[in-house]
């Protein structure tokens, strides 16, 4: 087959603008998160009185700290910069949700358990493979005061690292790949530069047929002039 009118390679793929986000509900912290909320809900109906302003307060922070996760990882499309301040509301909010339960134990002479507890390390291990909130509803309306704040302290301990190495993550991706400002630029250059390349081919394609219609003239004229003398 005559090389011009070979099938041309199909163009590189050009960068993408928006990036590919997680689905935040799949995130453990976020499931962690959910749990913290619901888990708090529930504590302040059974611990607290009605019309304790600590009420507003914890169940404020614990509703932050999910729907923050959730907010922030969707902005994360397009901002990466908006995405890690809103990531970082929620872990402050959940800081703020761990002191509350601390300053309970505190003031209502309650133990925190400590590194070293047999409670505490079985709580850990329990909390590093168990997400959901199906694992700990059941316990809500089990658990003694005491129960409910550790078991919160110890999900905010681990949603707060969880999600300081998954902002650490974002960061170098960010660091690495630049905001929604350098991916458009790189991907409008990039199509410029695929459509220039896709010009320039499409010239040497029109230069050689250009020649080879030449080619024939030529010998076309030869042949009559070859006709014509016989």
């Amino acid at each position: 087959m005559n090389k011009v009118f070979q099938k041309q390679p199909l163009p590189e793929p050009l960068p993408r603008v928006f990036r590919e986000v997680v689905n935040w509900r799949d995130l453990h912290f976020y499931q962690k998160a959910e749990v913290l909320y619901q888990m708090t809900v529930f504590f302040c109906r059974r611990f607290l009185f009605l019309g304790d302003r600590t009420i507003d307060q914890m169940t404020q922070a614990a509703r932050s700290g999910k729907q923050n996760i959730a907010e922030g990882t969707e902005a994360g499309k397009s901002s990466t910069e908006t995405e890690l301040k809103l990531l970082n509301v929620a872990r402050a909010s959940l800081v703020e949700l761990r002191i509350d339960y601390q300053d309970y134990l505190q003031s209502h002479h309650l133990s925190q358990w400590c590194f070293g507890n047999e409670r505490l390390q079985k709580l850990h291990k329990y909390g590093l493979s168990h997400n959901a909130l199906s694992d700990y509803e059941p316990h809500f309306s089990k658990w003694t005061a005491e129960e409910f704040c550790n078991v919160g302290i110890t999900l905010c301990f681990q949603v707060d690292t969880m999600m300081n190495r998954y902002m650490a993550y974002r960061e170098k991706l960010f660091v690495t790949e630049g905001g929604i400002r350098e991916r458009m630029y790189t991907a409008r250059t990039g199509y410029r530069s695929a459509t220039k390349q896709q010009v320039l081919a499409l010239e040497q394609e029109l230069a050689e047929v250009r020649k080879q219609l030449a080619q024939a003239q030529d010998t076309i004229a030869q042949l009559k002039q070859e006709l014509e003398n016989r």
